[in-house]
């Protein structure tokens, strides 16, 4: 005989694999660019269900006839005759209101006969009055399950993210609700990324996300995105405001302390079992998943990882998990409705996962428990309340103890509650007469804070304004004490700061499937952009009006003969020459500071991305990170590049490793020699090897010894030119003597 868990087990696995499908379909229309893609996205979500599609359209009459109204004082005296007044009005109200209704039915019939092509029955809905409030009452009119939204209508201006009413009736819907953000971009592109916080209507995203992807054969990705760096930024504001004797018992180091323990590893764990239901969920569903937990702002973190795959779909339950009875949409999802460029589905629809459902349906708690319970925090009780239901259905339990409560709490914070009471010691300390004490907030704020790495310090300092920048620091000290870094590097401060746009690429000429493929083959970011840019230019120059795969390869052929000879010789200039204050050799024989060559100045005004000096950074710090940094800023001049990204990096560090892979030894070396360069990293160590065994030929030596590399460094060091051979062209001594020549020459 069936148990109750067995049977709520069943109900709950059998409402799963019926698919949230959405039966009556809403859609606003008035002929902008995004209405009319919101029209083709509802055609084909009605498609799967076989859907009836409402087109509506809302004027406002009325509002214009009391403004007309207004306006008449203002009109000619030969119109303020009774009769001719009269006569006005009822013109004005032919015009208006019989012409509005035409222009209406027009915007309608678009939407019919697009429906109507498609096979799908369809319905005319014309609202008289204020835009968003007509559209918020049909849409709440319990006829329909779908409302889908252009974001931006006919009134639309460069720079605009969401138009007033679409934001007004997002706000107001109380069903699912599709607001598309780019008119050029179909939904079932893929893939789909779902964010997922423990809320019902989180989890009932989940479902329809999971539907759709089905039905499309896309990607789903789903991510769960939690904040510990917002207390660190607090603790730092409190600081600043506490008095020195609240800041004595306060105690930020033990405070800290428990929030590390609390926030870090504690929201870290619930997050991921949010995950971790995310998972089995999808496994019901017979639909695989990507999952992937982000820390930072949700609504930052969330856009970001929208952005970098390329998403062509967010959805987002419209409340989150700390929700009240009283909000109208969560913040993350205000946000993100504002900042994604990507179309969103802002879901109303809850599901309740089956491991929760067997857990609140077969487990109780004892009084005890409860009364724990009353001592976490308010804000967290809920995600508590969860977590503690998962463990004690995973441990197998039926009723909720006092000590369940207690461990689970344990398993999710680690040294959290010894923590909590060690702090409570220290706080009855504080307060007991002739107790040491502690130093001031400011004091004690200061003494937990990393220090700053100077690159870092100088990215922070660009941003503005000043209250972001302070934010901004902490969140990275936060990170470097996360990883025990000695410093906060520009790596810790990269996450939080704005990412270039990425858009797809839009093509202007006809490419073939292969010749595409070849160019998406090419490593994204400058490598493709740089080929790209060439193709195009030579289907210009030769007048093509397609790509085929032989013009491509042909180019890619190109791009990297051209990549290995700059690298090689750089026209006379060696990229890695190493140019500074301090050693500028060629510059101070030659007589004339002024007469620096063009490269040289121009690699001066080099800019760097933040990401990219992360890249360069990397590289041991000393003589090799600063030549191979001028290798890359010389090679970008040749290049015709203004700045420098990491993905152009990662192409300079990958041509010097392919190089240097492919250098052998041609003389013996001892060991003590071996290990001088042993640190080197591996994609310079071969042309080390080359240039150092080529000073040891000169001085006639078959074996390389130690002091024949400690002569190369210094070398290195000192004048600042990578190659050792006098009679090479790119050597200190023949740069001086061209350079010397020159001078001579112009005098």
């Amino acid at each position: 005989m069936p148990t109750n868990a067995s049977m709520t087990r069943e109900k709950a696995v059998s409402s799963l694999l019926e698919p949230m499908g959405y039966r009556h379909i809403l859609v606003g229309a008035d002929a902008s660019h995004h209405s009319n893609r919101a029209i083709k996205e509802a055609i084909e979500l009605a498609k799967i269900w076989r859907s009836e599609i409402t087109g509506a359209h809302v004027y406002a009459a009325k509002m214009h006839d009391k403004r007309f109204r207004q306006m008449e004082g203002g009109l000619p005296e030969e119109f303020k005759q009774e009769n001719e007044l009269e006569r006005q009005r009822d013109i004005h109200d032919q015009l208006i209101t019989k012409g509005l209704s035409i222009i209406t039915d027009a915007y309608l019939e678009q939407a019919r006969q697009s429906c109507v092509e498609a096979g799908l029955d369809y319905l005319n809905c014309s609202l008289e009055g204020k835009n968003y409030r007509e559209m918020v009452r049909e849409s709440q009119s319990g006829k329909y399950d779908l409302l889908v939204l252009g974001s931006l209508g006919l009134g639309a201006i460069a720079g605009s993210q969401i138009g007033s009413v679409c934001q007004r009736v997002v706000r107001r819907s109380a069903i699912d609700t599709l607001i598309i953000k780019d008119p050029k971009r179909s939904l079932n592109d893929g893939p789909i990324v779902v964010a997922v916080d423990g809320a019902k209507k989180s989890f009932g995203g989940l479902i329809s996300a999971l539907t759709l992807a089905k039905s499309w054969g896309v990607a789903v990705h789903v991510i769960s995105a939690y904040d510990p760096y917002y207390h660190y930024v607090a603790f730092n504001s409190i600081a600043k405001v506490l008095s020195d004797e609240a800041g004595k018992i306060f105690r930020f180091k033990e405070q800290e302390k428990l929030h590390e323990d609390i926030i870090d590893a504690g929201l870290a764990k619930i997050y991921q079992g949010h995950l971790q239901v995310a998972e089995s969920i999808a496994k019901e569903f017979d639909y695989p998943v990507t999952t992937q937990l982000l820390d930072g702002k949700p609504c930052d973190v969330i856009e970001k990882y929208v952005r970098k795959f390329n998403a062509s779909l967010l959805v987002i339950g419209k409340l989150g998990v700390h929700a009240d009875d009283e909000l109208d949409i969560g913040g993350n999802a205000e946000n993100l409705l504002r900042s994604v460029a990507c179309a969103l589905l802002i879901g109303q629809r809850e599901y309740t996962p089956e491991i929760e459902i067997i857990a609140q349906a077969t487990t109780s708690w004892t009084n005890q428990a409860e009364e724990r319970m009353k001592h976490i925090p308010s804000f967290a009780q809920g995600m508590a309340r969860t977590a503690i239901l998962r463990y004690a259905h995973e441990q197998g339990h039926t009723v909720v103890t006092e000590k369940i409560v207690i461990t689970a709490t344990a398993a999710l914070c680690p040294m959290g509650m010894a923590a909590n009471k060690q702090l409570d010691k220290n706080i009855d300390a504080a307060k007991q007469p002739g107790s040491k004490q502690p130093a001031t907030p400011q004091q004690q704020i200061n003494a937990i804070n990393p220090d700053w790495d100077p690159l870092a310090e100088k990215q922070l300092q660009s941003i503005e304004p000043e209250s972001l920048r302070d934010n901004i620091r902490r969140r990275a000290e936060k990170k470097a004490r996360q990883q025990k870094a000695p410093q906060v590097t520009l790596e810790h401060l990269a996450g939080f700061l704005a990412q270039p746009e990425n858009r797809p690429p839009q093509l202007a000429l006809h490419w073939q499937a292969s010749a595409l493929a070849r160019l998406n083959a090419v490593p994204a970011g400058f490598m493709r952009d740089s080929v790209k840019a060439k193709i195009i230019a030579r289907a210009a120059q030769n007048k093509l009006n397609q790509v085929d795969l032989v013009l491509v390869e042909q180019i890619i052929k190109n791009a990297n003969k051209d990549m290995k000879q700059q690298i090689k010789s750089g026209n006379g200039q060696c990229p890695f020459q190493r140019q500074s204050a301090q050693t500028e050799p060629a510059q101070s024989m030659a007589e004339g500071g002024s007469n620096q060559d063009p490269l040289t100045l121009l690699t001066r005004n080099m800019t760097w991305q933040a990401d990219a000096l992360l890249k360069l950074n990397k590289i041991p710090a000393g003589t090799i990170r600063a030549m191979a940094k001028k290798a890359a800023e010389t090679i970008a001049v040749e290049s015709s590049l203004e700045t420098i990204t990491a993905d152009f990096v990662d192409a300079i560090l990958s041509t010097f490793n392919s190089g240097s892979q492919s250098v052998e030894e041609t003389l013996k070396w001892s060991e003590q020699a071996r290990a001088g360069i042993a640190k080197a990293p591996p994609m310079v160590k071969g042309m080390l090897i080359k240039e150092i065994e080529n000073l040891a030929r000169q001085s006639s030596r078959l074996q390389v010894e130690l002091d024949t590399v400690n002569q190369a460094k210094a070398s290195w060091d000192t004048t600042g030119f990578f190659h050792l051979d006098d009679d090479d062209r790119r050597s200190a001594k023949a740069q001086i003597q061209t350079s010397a020549s020159d001078q001579q020459a112009k005098e």
